[in-house]
């Protein structure tokens, strides 16, 4: 196992050692409200998100965000325009505007991009009631940005839909993503260990 240490960082994009590259490994800290985008184990980005106001947790109906290794089994709008307002997964051809919010105030709003996330750990976050897949645990932009920061979401995990599109246009196929209730120290695991953990892909 590799581990990357704490990171007393203000800058919220790091600059690229070598240009860009895909992003293949994400690391969610619920205890931080942080997403570390990481690219051939070297630190790329780090996005504060939302996660669950009921806390971590993987049963069905738990309103709680799963913890665990997952992957991105599906990504969805990726031509669609900054703000586009999702439903079922579909664009519902709506673009979120102060004005929409305000006519519907109890929508959960899923804007701009889906990562959708399948679990990777059998009995854990995978099958049976604690299936995240079926649970529809998504990354997901949000009409909430101002609470960034803080445990609001209903399960998923919440982004700014600019640092969302911007994520979505980075990511590798099928990248992994870890999901941890703990504060930094963020675990990185090798390929190897990916493979082993992830045979769901």
């Amino acid at each position: 196992m590799l581990w990357v240490c704490s990171l007393q960082l203000k800058k919220k994009h790091l600059d690229f050692a070598h240009g860009e590259e895909m992003i293949d490994y994400l690391h969610v800290s619920i205890a931080e409200q942080k997403l570390y985008a990481f690219s051939k184990q070297q630190l790329q980005s780090i996005y504060t998100v939302s996660t669950a106001l009921n806390g971590p947790g993987e049963q069905e109906n738990s309103g709680c965000t799963p913890r665990g290794l997952h992957y991105i089994r599906a990504k969805i709008g990726g031509d669609l325009p900054a703000m586009a307002v999702l439903r079922g997964r579909r664009w519902t051809g709506e673009i979120c505007t102060p004005e929409l919010q305000q006519a519907y105030p109890q929508r959960d709003w899923i804007l701009s991009r889906i990562l959708w996330l399948s679990g990777c750990e059998l009995g854990h976050n995978r099958l049976g009631s604690s299936d995240t897949f079926r649970r529809y645990i998504y990354i997901h932009g949000t009409a909430d940005e101002h609470l960034l920061g803080q445990p609001y979401s209903h399960g998923c995990i919440r982004m700014d839909n600019q640092d969302l599109i911007e994520l979505y246009a980075q990511l590798a196929d099928a990248c992994p993503v870890e999901i941890s209730e703990h504060a930094t120290k963020t675990q990185i695991l090798d390929t190897a260990t990916k493979e082993l953990l992830c045979k769901a892909r």
